[in-house]
């Protein structure tokens, strides 16, 4: 049975073409509009072409080493004065790379003296008086 729809756009040499972009610090829809197509494109031949997932793995890998260098250039005042924006790169690395940059904010919930939170159930059975809080 002949195969239905448009012929795949992928080519092999999308992959350096990936690595090549991923050294420039270059994201996944960066990388997409390179080559022409939208990222959900980029996950699709991912899952099709083993070697293309290496490739874009790579790729994102490269690009945090990009952005790691950018901040570790940028740490020190030049001599114009130039200070890296330690607050943007922070919040910019927690958003491209949540795995390695990530705030994690933890919420426990705790009852009276630090001890278990206290529960309580009650059933009632019946017709609630009409000025009862059950109503």
């Amino acid at each position: 049975m002949a195969k239905v729809g448009r012929p795949e756009s992928y080519r092999p040499e999308f992959c350096e073409l990936a690595i090549e972009l991923g050294k420039l610090g270059k994201s996944y829809a960066q990388i997409g509009a390179a080559v022409g197509v939208a990222r959900i494109t980029l996950y699709e031949w991912m899952d099709r072409h083993p070697e293309f997932a290496d490739a874009m793995k790579r790729a994102r890998d490269l690009a945090l080493a990009w952005w790691e260098d950018q901040a570790a250039a940028g740490i020190w005042e030049d001599r114009e004065g130039a200070r890296l924006n330690a607050q943007v790169w922070s919040r910019s690395m927690a958003a491209r790379f949540p795995d390695d940059y990530r705030e994690a904010r933890k919420t426990e919930l705790v009852g009276a003296n630090g001890g278990p939170v206290q529960a309580q159930i009650v059933v009632q059975t019946g017709v609630p008086d009409p000025g009862s809080d059950l109503v």
